[in-house]
């Protein structure tokens, strides 16, 4: 075991710069140039004498951009080997502090998101897969196909405009991840205060991950269920919960494990257009700013650490393997 786990990690290397080197080149290929934009933003959108031209090329210069791309990239490579992603093109600041910043906020958005959707989409997907034709199926089946098919933006929208201050209810706020006077409360006064401002987007990314999760699970329990060993524990007189629970319930945990090879970058990815609507200062916000200020350290930096995660990710997804079911094993991959 030890083993393979030394021998993934070391094909994680060739990997993150192959993934380092194409997020790279796509960057670069993208229409725009950070020191014109910044200049144009600085001037009110004008660019056209000499001297704003000289000072596009002296901000290139500053930035390194007016290397070749092998040399850029070379650099790139040795500030992802030192952990050291720079400074941001549009406020100077350390992209390392300012993903730091983000990074808590997406965090504590997202992990709320995924317990509440794993708790109640599993049990849910059990429960419609033990009877398969009867009443519950048929109308969770419907709730859930309406809810996968509902854009996030739209029921975000319709939140603020019934339940946050809109034309009818003013219950939640629209805006932010904590109040400005919260700062003043203590600790469980805020995170009371987190708590309601987190209910309108949990509530947007929920909904349509249960749909997904819950019908998952249901079709990897009844693929279970129908197995010979399932049959084999009812005949030998033991209760339907332990047959379900016991010898069903922890073999279809085998294909739901390779969801986990996307659950940390999720976490740390964030909900972009969620993030927007609601302004909050999450990794999804920073991200789309990057992109739209073509911040190209702050780009590569959230880049970079989503793809190490990714990686990660699918490492402890074959090792859980491991955990549900002994039959399987990695002597053989050695």
């Amino acid at each position: 075991m030890l083993l393979y786990i030394l021998k993934r990690i070391l094909l994680m290397v060739p990997t993150l710069i192959g993934i380092i080197f194409i997020t790279f080149m796509v960057i670069r290929l993208a229409p725009g140039d950070p020191a014109e934009m910044k200049l144009r933003s600085g001037a009110g959108g004008m660019l056209a004498d000499k001297s704003a031209v000289s000072i596009v090329e002296e901000t290139r210069k500053l930035y390194g951009l007016d290397k070749p791309i092998a040399v850029q990239f070379g650099i790139w490579v040795k500030r992802v080997a030192t952990f050291d992603f720079g400074d941001s093109y549009k406020d100077h600041q350390p992209v390392l502090g300012k993903i730091a910043t983000a990074l808590p906020i997406t965090l504590t958005l997202n992990i709320i998101t995924i317990f509440i959707v794993y708790l109640v989409s599993i049990p849910w997907g059990i429960v419609s897969a033990v009877k398969p034709t009867g009443l519950f199926d048929r109308v969770s089946a419907l709730i859930l196909f309406v809810l996968y098919s509902l854009p996030s933006f739209w029921v975000a929208l319709m939140l603020i405009i019934f339940v946050a201050g809109g034309d009818y209810l003013n219950l939640f706020p629209i805006a932010g991840f904590i109040s400005d006077e919260a700062y003043q409360l203590n600790f469980f006064q805020k995170m009371g205060n987190v708590a309601w401002h987190l209910v309108l987007p949990v509530v947007c990314l929920t909904y349509g991950s249960f749909s997904f999760l819950a019908r998952f699970s249901r079709a990897t329990m009844l693929e279970v269920i129908h197995q010979d060993y399932i049959r084999t524990a009812r005949a030998k007189g033991l209760s339907e919960w332990k047959v379900i629970v016991k010898h069903g319930f922890r073999n279809a945990l085998i294909p739901q494990l390779t969801l986990l090879g996307t659950l940390l970058p999720a976490l740390l990815g964030g909900s972009v257009i969620i993030e927007q609507i609601f302004a909050i200062p999450g990794m999804g916000r920073l991200g789309f700013e990057a992109v739209l200020n073509r911040d190209y350290p702050l780009i590569m930096g959230i880049a970079t650490i989503d793809a190490f995660l990714t990686l990660i990710s699918l490492l402890i997804s074959d090792l859980l393997y491991v955990a549900v079911d002994p039959r399987i094993t990695f002597e053989g991959n050695l």
